[in-house]
């Protein structure tokens, strides 16, 4: 049973999507900043999230500030960041990427070579400037026996013209073409995202709440942490999606401009 916890009682830190959630492509969603105004009169710490790699902590701060949104680089979180812990910890500097100049200038800061010769594994992100001699030398590489690993799992992309190809989507084309799935997919639902900052901020899981549009990510995520999930409805998931979901919802509502109404 969903629960009526709009004035996020007891929540001391917000994770937020972004798309779908607090913006659809290039328009702020209504009432998004008065929201946010409402958390930092009580104090809550605020997050961004996102499992978009097409764009960069840079690109991300810069949209956030065109919408008026006063974030920090250090409250932007992507999958890039997940994508980046895992190659670092498995020990791939050389791969070869299918994603854009954004997400691969974030590689290359930590070291990460993005088009190596000798490629120890294919990176797939979410490439807004795809185009077909990246899908053919990955799928190359893919026939070769290189292992994959992608950025996040979403399929689609949301926007106000309706669903976008992403990730998921690029992963059903390689996976037909050469039959390979990838060793590992980052971002959203991994509980990583969320569970070192919740530990570097000294919180329990009960104290943090996951805002998201998406089941299956956002969602997802919150359960495998055990936070508050906070469901809108302002992109991808609808109440009759709602109805058929395995993830527990505790909170939904039409958009986070209805969050946290009352004064005190």
């Amino acid at each position: 049973m969903i629960k009526l916890n709009i004035e996020l009682e007891g929540i001391e830190a917000v994770f937020m999507d972004l798309d779908g959630t607090l913006y659809l492509g290039g328009n702020l969603i209504d009432g998004v900043n008065d929201f946010l105004d409402r958390l930092d009169k009580r104090s809550i710490k605020k997050f961004y999230l996102s499992n978009n790699s097409s764009r960069s902590k840079k690109d991300y701060l810069e949209k956030l500030t065109n919408f008026g949104i006063d974030a920090k680089i250090s409250e932007i979180l992507l999958s890039t960041d997940d994508l980046l812990e895992w190659l670092t910890g498995n020990n791939y500097s050389n791969v070869y990427t299918i994603g854009t100049n954004s997400m691969c200038e974030m590689l290359e800061e930590k070291g990460i070579n993005t088009y190596s010769e000798n490629p120890q594994i294919v990176v797939l992100g979410y490439d807004t400037e795809i185009n077909y001699e990246k899908l053919s030398k990955a799928s190359i590489l893919l026939h070769k026996g290189i292992p994959l690993v992608a950025s996040h799992p979403d399929t689609v992309c949301p926007s106000p013209e309706g669903g976008l190809p992403d990730v998921g989507a690029y992963l059903s084309l390689l996976e037909a073409t050469t039959g390979v799935k990838p060793m590992h997919i980052c971002g959203k639902p991994n509980p990583g995202m969320l569970n070192h900052k919740i530990k570097e901020l000294g919180l329990e899981a009960n104290q943090v709440a996951m805002i998201g549009d998406r089941l299956y990510t956002d969602m997802e995520m919150a359960n495998r942490v055990g936070c508050l999930s906070v469901l809108v409805l302002s992109g991808e998931a609808t109440k009759e999606d709602v109805e058929i979901a395995p993830q527990k919802i505790d909170v939904m509502v039409d958009s986070v401009a209805s969050l946290i109404t009352t004064n005190n």
